[in-house]
């Protein structure tokens, strides 16, 4: 249990209740806890300390956590998923999570979550936990632990190590951010003013739209070796996010022609803003085991439909969404039918456009994936460096 052997100068052993304080402030019922934030664990993303995704405690029901700023959201079921991340803003959480707040005294609230990301926590982690089809850590297993941490200042020294990788990773997030916009710009210059544009519908571009089906399903994502179903918020505001589904209750439910595959080109039908309806996505990594929901379209193009690429910067652009938002309809949820969907505005593109917009698309996509290998090599960098600080190189 102990990691006292070899201890390096300065360090020193303590057990993790001395390390950190578990908060357990129960919510009975979400939708009446006055919080704007719901945070599950689909939420959360691996080796990853910034939390960019959240519902709302609408979505919810059931018994949940509070959280407050600052305190680290740790996925206590299925730990070797590596999931956790630090609240940079009030909320609840799932009550498969623990919510915990580092004992100033003992260590750096600015250090624990970095030492939680390690081999030598999350490892232990894993091996504490309970259950064969979802293991959990309980408190009582996980307060008995302990673990060496270094001294006061060699902590300062860390954190502020990690804090600049960490800090290099969410610049790398903000260069393809604006990347996407930067593609919408060269769009807009490669068809000039738009007085001048000859306007389709949809219906010109779409060959065929597919939709998928929502059997009963947990609450939980699908394991590798389970079947789910995608849910709505898996098509989200920056893209695919095969994170967010549910397992299904009986495999048999699960429909083969469904199945959400690389280079899927998907569409939200529904979603409970209007922001959120005809939201898009390309497929670019998915697990073999997930199915379109019934509020998510799958559609096929035609032969001589632009690139994907260009359909996907068009469908956020001001015209388009324009028209999205002001046809929603329904009360408690938005969402549009095929039909005022295939009539949506599409631009017609001659062959010159045509052709501009494929080398744009082919320069912009080239820049994705320098971008995406360079954030690879940092995140391996920041993994390597954490493991070898304490001990697990």
């Amino acid at each position: 249990m102990s990691d006292n052997k070899n201890l390096k100068p300065g360090w020193k052993v303590w057990r993790f209740d001395q390390i950190a304080i578990n908060v357990n402030v129960r919510i009975d019922n979400p939708s009446e806890s006055g919080m704007e934030h719901y945070v599950g664990l689909e939420h959360l993303d691996a080796d990853s300390l910034k939390i960019r995704r959240w519902g709302t405690p609408d979505d919810v029901e059931a018994t949940k956590l509070m959280f407050k700023k600052g305190d680290i959201i740790f996925a206590r079921r299925r730990a070797y998923q590596r999931k956790l991340g630090v609240a940079e803003f009030d909320g609840i959480c799932s009550a498969h999570a623990m919510v915990l707040r580092a004992k100033p005294e003992v260590v750096l609230p600015e250090f624990l979550p970095f030492f939680m990301q390690s081999n030598l926590f999350m490892n232990r982690a894993v091996e504490i936990s309970v259950g064969s089809l979802s293991p959990t850590i309980n408190w009582k297993t996980m307060a008995a632990q302990e673990f060496a941490l270094p001294s006061m200042d060699e902590q300062i020294s860390l954190a502020t190590a990690f804090s600049s990788i960490d800090e290099l990773l969410h610049e790398l997030d903000s260069a393809q951010r604006e990347l996407a916009i930067a593609e919408r710009s060269a769009i807009q210059s490669v068809l000039g003013e738009d007085d001048k544009w000859l306007m389709a519908t949809m219906k010109s571009v779409v060959k065929s739209i597919e939709a998928g089906k929502s059997p009963k399903a947990s609450s939980l994502p699908a394991e590798p070796h389970e079947l789910g179903v995608l849910k709505v918020s898996a098509v989200g505001s920056q893209g695919y996010c095969p994170e967010e589904n549910k397992a299904l209750l009986n495999p048999n439910d699960f429909i083969p022609e469904a199945t959400v595959e690389i280079g899927d080109f998907l569409v939200t039908r529904a979603n409970a803003q209007p922001q959120g309806v005809a939201r898009t996505c390309i497929v670019e990594s998915t697990p073999n085991n997930l199915m379109l929901c019934d509020k998510t379209w799958r559609l096929r193009f035609t032969a001589d439909a632009p690139p994907k690429q260009f359909i996907l910067a068009w469908t956020k652009l001001p015209k388009f969404r324009s028209y999205i938002e002001a046809l929603c309809s329904g009360t408690e949820a938005k969402n549009i039918s095929q039909e005022k969907f295939l009539a949506a505005p599409m631009v017609h593109l001659d062959k010159g456009q045509q052709e501009d917009i494929g080398r744009a698309m082919e320069e912009i996509e080239r820049a994705k994936k320098a971008l995406e290998k360079r954030r690879g090599a940092v995140l391996s960098f920041k993994r390597s460096f954490l493991n070898k600080a304490f001990g697990e190189d």
